[in-house]
């Protein structure tokens, strides 16, 4: 049953934005899958689902890549908190500026994350540019950059 139910897990989240344990329980429920939250969170860890910044700025779980060894709060937290200025952003784009000889550290761990939503970056010394899908995008982003350094 339970490889089963994880099955289900996979092509739901392949077929549909799923943006919360409750609405991918919501979803096994119809597809005939009786479960808890308790369980469709260990299923979640066992089969390394994470969530991906979409491009109208919300979250969806995906299954994560081979490369990915966490989410973008884990795997930047500590390149962002150390080595961050500031950043800001305007219409689809972000700009961070970090200290100096860091900018590549953090473009490297900004595509490392290989999110949908980031078309690409550009690193010099001291300073990141990020080019998003839009400008939610780019809010959202710049957002999570904020829940890091707080």
């Amino acid at each position: 049953m339970k490889s089963q139910r994880q099955a289900k897990i996979m092509e739901i989240i392949s077929n549909r934005d799923i943006e919360t344990q409750e609405h991918l329980l919501l979803e096994l429920n119809k597809a005939g899958f009786r479960s808890t939250q308790a369980t469709i969170s260990r299923d979640i860890k066992e089969l390394r689902i994470v969530k991906e910044l979409t491009s109208f700025g919300t979250y969806r779980y995906t299954a994560a890549s081979s490369e990915v060894t966490g989410t973008f709060s884990s795997k930047l937290n500590t390149i962002f908190r150390q080595c961050i200025t500031r950043y800001d952003y305007a219409m689809n784009m972000v700009v961070i500026h970090t200290l100096p000889g860091l900018a590549s550290a953090a473009a490297s761990a900004v595509d490392s994350m290989n999110m949908s939503v980031v078309v690409g970056t550009l690193a010099g010394d001291d300073t990141v540019f990020i080019v998003m899908r839009d400008m939610n995008a780019a809010a959202a982003f710049c957002g999570e950059i904020q829940n890091l350094l707080d």
